[in-house]
């Protein structure tokens, strides 16, 4: 663009050179020639006109449009190289550094300084471990600045800048580093090559993370050399602020322990844990197993991969990168009965001492729906159907309930909507329409079967029941830090609507302790404390296929609860049931986060 309007400049003089060379001649000429008056005044005065024009531009162009011009000059000398601003670390509840910066360098080359080329060449092959030809095509490559390489180790970088090549330029720069490798991968995610987030909390509070890049402005010579006496201008980087989030470094850690443990002994195919307090939904620990390492995050975690063309492997690394507990739904089966019993004594559908009996089936329209307990239960109350966790129980109540207030209690409880959890790419619930919903539908409903949900959005629904009846948003995010360490921002979540009543509330409460005390929870009790409950064994579809998934939510102190946690085992062998092997692991984590926590026994 600069090239062009120097060109003009260039033009406008060579035009009235030639102009004023024509009109010469043609004054010759009129010394030895006659011609008619009128037509040599014509002639005359449109040279003039033009000769006239073009001295008024070049002037224009000389003196009054001379600043823009002295800039641009200017600009055809200078050359402008970034400088990368830190990210700002993401630490735990207690301070604990989950990620953070590490010093790397960005090695590059500079076309018109370069005097010893194939010096350069092999310099730079050897120190940064790559094909001679791959480096000789950007060395010899006519541009104003050629990057070789980013990421480089600063040990490699400090040995390319003492060898003291011309042409050849070692910019520090910031590589984003985790200090535990595959903790809590899809929670907290990675950057990318230029350091922004692609998933998990680095993409979502990219703004505070970020920073601000510097600049270093350098001058150069007619032929790009830089010049050695001229002073730099510099706009020195920005950091960016420390992100403090709700999740605990050692309650991770043991979740994801836990975690592992139950999905190796149990050869499932993946095992997800969250564990948050019910009462401002902070997020204590949520894990995904397995996991993937968040320093090498573009390399599959299992199997062998070698063979899978492009489009097969970025498949598999998006599955890998997927937070299951956010991500995914799926039929949560008998933890759901807690919502089912929570809507139904709100409407007043059930009382506690209502009776039911269960001969293990029950019969809707043309359909015979089966319990569990193949025998049956027999005669029962209320109590102790949820105890039992009887489907004919949940189906009896969910019909009297009617497909109307099922789905009003369905909005009411916030199921239809995100939970509004701090993490990109959260799933909705997958539910019928409700003009297509008939009694064998609302039957299966009612036991948590028939429409899909996540794992959070369970969680978070039980924790609001739980909490005294109030809608809370499940969250990571709890404040922004300085680099002095002092809060800048605190991030406000609040209460949201009420969803039940505290009567309700509390009621349940009662009912989900006597699950673990009493009922079929009681591989969760925890001596000391009072633990209230839920299991759940849910067939994956299609049925055929035999694939279950085991489950366990639960909240202590009962009474009052501080710690919600929630364990889902997809597809184990052998023995599957909830209460049997999901159960235990929720209360081996409470046995030691409890008092961690300063929750003291009773």
């Amino acid at each position: 663009m600069v090239w062009k309007k120097h060109q003009k400049v260039n033009n406008l003089v060579k035009a009235i050179i030639s102009y004023t060379k024509a009109f010469t001649g043609f004054l010759c000429v009129m010394k030895n020639k006659t011609y008619n008056r009128k037509k040599i005044l014509v002639v005359f005065c449109s040279a003039v006109v033009i000769i006239l024009g073009l001295a008024a531009r070049l002037v224009y162009l000389m003196i009054f449009d001379a600043e823009y011009y002295q800039k641009k000059a200017e600009a055809l000398h200078e050359r402008e190289r970034e400088i990368k601003a830190a990210r700002g670390e993401i630490v735990d509840a207690k301070g604990t550094v989950l990620a953070t910066n590490k010093t790397v360098c960005t090695i590059s080359v500079i076309h018109s300084q370069i005097r010893e080329p194939e010096k350069v060449i092999k310099a730079l092959a050897s120190e940064l471990e790559m094909e001679e030809k791959e480096v000789q095509k950007k060395v010899e490559k006519v541009s104003s600045m050629e990057r070789i390489r980013t990421n480089v180790e600063k040990a490699v970088g400090d040995r390319i800048r003492e060898m003291e090549l011309d042409g050849v330029k070692v910019d520090e720069d910031f590589k984003r580093y985790y200090p535990y490798d595959e903790l809590a991968s899809k929670v907290l995610g990675f950057t990318g090559g230029d350091n922004q987030g692609i998933i998990g909390l680095e993409v979502k509070y990219e703004d505070y993370l970020k920073g601000k890049n510097g600049t270093i402005l350098t001058t150069t010579d007619a032929r790009g050399v830089e010049l050695d006496g001229v002073a730099e201008d510099r706009i020195e980087p920005v950091a960016g602020s420390t992100l403090k989030i709700s999740m605990d470094y050692n309650i991770q850690m043991y979740a994801q322990q836990m975690a592992e443990k139950v999905m190796e002994e149990k050869q499932a195919d993946k095992v997800g844990i969250l564990l948050m307090n019910p009462q401002n939904g902070e997020i204590l620990a949520m894990v995904n197993v397995p996991e993937f390492n968040l320093n090498d995050p573009f390399t599959l975690n299992s199997g062998n991969h070698e063979h899978l063309s492009d489009e097969k492997k970025q498949d598999a690394l998006n599955q890998m990168w997927r937070n299951g507990c956010i991500n995914d739904t799926y039929e949560p089966g008998s933890t759901f009965k807690v919502i089912t019993a929570a809507a139904c004594l709100e409407e007043g559908a059930v009382s506690l001492s209502d009776n039911f009996s269960c001969p293990g089936y029950k019969i809707v329209e043309d359909r015979k729906i089966r319990c569990h307990k193949v025998g049956g239960h027999g005669a029962e109350t209320f109590v102790e159907g949820i105890q039992n966790s009887c489907n004919p129980v949940f189906i009896e109540i969910g019909l009297r309930l009617g497909t109307d207030n099922f789905y009003k209690y369905f909005g009411q409880f916030g199921l239809m909507d995100m939970t509004g959890v701090d993490l990109p790419g959260e799933a909705g619930t997958i539910m019928h329409k409700k003009e297509n919903v008939g009694q064998v539908e609302l039957a299966t409903m009612s036991f948590g079967q028939s429409f899909q949900i996540t794992p959070l959005q369970l969680a978070s629904t039980v924790a609001s029941i739980a909490n005294g009846g109030e809608r809370i948003t499940p969250h990571f995010g709890v404040s922004v830090l300085d680099s002095d360490g002092k809060e800048v921002e605190t991030f406000d979540y609040g209460r949201g609507r009420r969803i039940v009543s505290k009567e309700t509330s509390e009621t349940m409460k009662e009912l989900l302790e006597s699950v673990v005390s009493e009922g079929s929870g009681k591989n969760a009790f925890v001596e000391g404390y009072h633990i209230g409950g839920k299991t759940a064994t849910s067939q994956t579809l299609p049925r055929s296929a035999n694939k279950y998934i085991s489950s366990f939510v639960g909240f202590a102190p009962a009474d009052d609860p501080k710690v919600l946690g929630m364990c889902i085992i997809y597809n184990p062998k052998g023995v599957y049931y909830g209460g049997t092997i999901a159960a235990p692991v929720v209360k081996n984590i409470f046995e030691n986060v409890l008092p961690y926590l300063g929750i003291e026994k009773e």
